[in-house]
């Protein structure tokens, strides 16, 4: 879906920058440590000028018990206010490896009730369906 609405202030200032969110059709699995925190065939893969793609992950595949809130909040103009999570598992910690916007502006609400991973920061093993 190309993002063609400019509510958001990102966009009404910038209408011309690109960010585009699709159907990823495959798997996504997310380790942390030696635990799988979230796996899914629903994730959504955003992409947006200048940044590297980031999967979506909806919340009713991601496994909350290994995540706890983080005070860290973060805004971008183009999505919103986003929230983030730490985790633990397998006897490890970090810190912020999780974000979401809970309330997107309307040109992202495709990612409302998803979340997405630092890969520097916990492993992701993405699976296009292809390979599967």
């Amino acid at each position: 879906m190309e993002i063609v609405a400019h509510s958001a202030p990102g966009f009404r200032r910038n209408p011309t920058y690109s960010i585009t969110v699709k159907r990823f059709t495959g798997t996504v699995v997310v380790f942390f440590a030696d635990a799988v925190i979230a796996s899914t065939t629903h994730a959504k893969v955003l992409r947006e000028q200048g940044h590297e793609p980031v999967y979506y992950i909806p919340f009713e595949d991601i496994y909350f018990e290994f995540l706890r809130p983080s005070e860290t909040r973060t805004y971008c103009p183009f999505k919103g206010h986003a929230s983030y999570w730490n985790v633990i598992a397998s006897g490890d910690a970090a810190r912020d490896v999780m974000w979401s916007y809970q309330d997107p502006y309307s040109e992202m609400a495709v990612i409302d009730k998803h979340a997405a991973f630092y890969p520097r920061k916990v492993r992701i093993d993405v699976t296009p369906a292809s390979r599967m």
